[in-house]
């Protein structure tokens, strides 16, 4: 079986790297100029354009109108298309959808970015060529360096080049055909993991792991940045320069959250062949207890211990966010209405055994779940 990968690496900072900003902002005009078209066809005629038909639209613009965009990469043109197309078509099956009762989830039509937010150009077949750590640009006929700190395997089937908020770009290199990774030896344990706000995760072997709360430690950061920020005046180049430390400081934040995020994915993964976690209303308890909720990223995590498991060969199990495991005794299944949220420690009346509140929704929770 062969996977598909995606490869990542950051571009280095360089003077020509002004180019690629410019390059976006040419490209946003395209995105501007397609959802416009469509929101006046859809008025007019209530249908929107395909793909097809859009694309030789453009190819005839670059011929009277717009020949400065025969300078653009076409495939990354018509990228551009065939995402809105994509989105256009999700937006409209999901109308369908929800007339027929298949689903309550409701998909937005697609809108116009800013052109501080449209921050991707993508590279299907042409227009670009690698060589050892540097790529080439065929409408820019430039070379970019970038960190290759890891060789990337199989056939490149798209090249990305993304900006974040801060201004750096990095190269992203998606490839198929990768060889898989090797599967980790079996130990033969299982546990099962519940989230909570006074310890981040508690294990059914009477493991507590504790949150760093990156978050609440950069807070001193975070208001200077913003108080800073709120002193300069709007659009001027000093707020500009405000606001790109206050974009710096939180993406730290988000670095160090995510790479303590794969090293403990990594040590469950090493210790345990199953692991149970529970599905969480998450938004609801973000309107319950606001900023800790987010700086623990308990749903970020789970994404990352789900690709870590099946990176490795390991099973992800999860139990219904419905299931009663916290009120549930797992010795004999006796439930209990009356816990409230401030009661770390209860006994079950019918067997008389002494819980710790975590720990036996954990055990609840490797019992109660089913492979993800």
């Amino acid at each position: 079986m062969w996977w598909m990968k995606t490869y990542k690496y950051e571009l280095s900072h360089q003077s020509n790297t002004l180019r690629l900003g410019n390059l976006l902002d040419d490209l946003h005009q395209v995105h501007v100029h397609v959802l416009r078209l469509q929101r006046r066809y859809y008025r007019l005629f209530g249908k929107y354009i395909s793909a097809y038909t859009m694309n030789a639209h453009i190819a005839k613009l670059k011929k009277r109108t717009k020949p400065h965009w025969k300078q653009l990469p076409s495939q990354v043109v018509q990228d551009i298309v065939l995402r809105i197309d994509k989105g256009y078509k999700k937006f409209f099956q999901n109308i369908k959808d929800r007339q027929a009762g298949k689903t309550t989830r409701k998909v937005g039509r697609p809108h116009i970015k800013p052109r501080h937010k449209y921050t991707s150009m993508t590279f299907t077949q042409a227009g670009y060529k690698i060589e050892n750590n540097r790529i080439y640009i065929g409408c820019l006929r430039k070379w970019f360096t970038f960190w290759k700190h890891r060789d990337w395997s199989g056939t490149i089937k798209t090249v990305t080049i993304k900006r974040d908020n801060v201004g750096d770009y990095y190269l992203i290199l998606a490839c198929d055909n990768c060889a898989p990774s090797e599967n980790l030896s079996l130990t033969g344990n299982r546990v099962g993991v519940d989230f909570g706000l006074n310890t981040f995760l508690t294990l059914s072997d009477e493991t507590k792991i504790k949150s760093p709360e990156f978050y609440k430690k950069s807070l001193n950061a975070i208001r200077a940045a913003h108080k800073a920020l709120s002193r300069k005046q709007y659009l001027s180049n000093g707020w500009y320069k405000a606001k790109r430390h206050l974009c710096r400081v939180s993406k730290k934040i988000a670095n160090q959250r995510r790479d303590w995020f794969f090293k403990l994915a990594l040590r469950l993964v090493h210790k345990y062949d199953h692991i149970a976690i529970e599905s969480l209303n998450l938004d609801a308890m973000k309107r319950l207890w606001g900023r800790k909720v987010s700086d623990y990223a308990f749903g970020e995590f789970a994404l990352i211990l789900n690709w870590t498991c099946n990176k490795h060969g390991k099973v992800l199990a999860k139990a219904d966010k419905w299931q009663p495991t916290t009120k549930s005794c797992h010795h004999c299944g006796n439930r209990n209405p009356d816990i409230k949220l401030n009661d770390r420690y209860w006994t079950c009346q019918a067997c008389q055994t002494h819980h710790d509140r975590d720990i036996n929704a954990a055990i609840n929770i490797l019992q109660a779940g089913v492979p993800a």
